[in-house]
């Protein structure tokens, strides 16, 4: 199977590039919620600062940014527009590394009534199957995290196709019809399954706690919120660096001798 490959995208720009991508559309997936897909390597994980505001803050943030879209005129030419594109959107990060564990983003373009859900995973993922997501309500949600049963005949998954692959992680997107984002609102979290390239589902947990709030509310500084993000990172470059020494201490560390056996 193909896998993500690295391209010329930085990280941080992402989530415009991915934006300005044509050709969304439906994969066929062989995947299936029934399956018991594996769980993501334990890892510290830690979530990208959604403000700077002293109140209790949630895992998602609101970022906007003018960018050039083309369009064909009514003569069939290309024109550029400049829009308004805002991304309701959530990360996870490695709490050893720094390295995005499963981002989502809901994006809304000034004047286009559609929106589209993008989702992002690790890099090596098989290409052909995409991904499928499925908005889990607050009772499933919590009987997921329990590792119980319920009948998953009630969810509705949608499939995405991958757009874009960059050194992060590879982007998939799809329409996000109404009713989606309804459940969105007022559910418990987002299953993301994506297929490894040893054919094995693998499972993204995505909570949406507080995603409607941030939906509807205005936009973070991107400045401040640069500031926040770049303070993350750099607590995680330094447990990285303890890490590190930790190890190159135990290796350090001459080996225990057996002990003497009795005669």
């Amino acid at each position: 199977m193909a896998k993500c490959a690295d391209g010329a995208v930085s990280a941080r720009r992402w989530v415009l590039a991915a934006s300005v991508v044509a050709g969304v559309g439906v994969a066929a997936s062989g995947v299936t919620f029934a399956q018991q897909p594996k769980k993501q390597p334990a890892a510290p994980a830690a979530a990208a600062p959604a403000a700077a505001a002293p109140a209790k803050q949630s895992a998602w943030v609101k970022l906007c940014e003018k960018a050039q879209l083309a369009r064909r005129g009514a003569d069939g030419k290309e024109v550029k527009e400049e829009k308004n594109i805002c991304l309701t959107h959530h990360e996870r990060l490695d709490g050893n590394t720094g390295m995005v564990m499963v981002s989502a983003a809901l994006r809304q373009i000034d004047g286009v009534d559609k929106q589209h859900l993008m989702i992002m995973v690790p890099l090596g993922m098989a290409i052909p199957p995409g991904i499928k997501a499925a908005v889990y309500d607050k009772g499933q949600w919590e009987k997921a995290q329990k590792n119980e049963k319920f009948d998953e005949k009630a969810l509705k998954p949608m499939d995405l196709k991958y757009t874009l692959c960059h050194p992060a992680g590879c982007t998939a997107e799809v329409e996000a019809p109404k009713e989606w984002v309804d459940q969105m609102k007022t559910g418990g979290g987002i299953m993301v399954l994506a297929m490894n390239a040893a054919a094995q589902p693998i499972a993204f947990p995505v909570p949406l706690d507080g995603f409607t709030t941030t939906h509807a509310g205005a936009p973070v500084d991107p400045n401040v919120y640069g500031k926040a993000r770049g303070e993350l990172m750099k607590q995680i470059a330094q447990r990285r660096e303890e890490l590190i020494k930790q190890m190159q201490q135990q290796q350090q560390q001459p080996p225990q001798a057996a002990p003497a056996k009795k005669p």
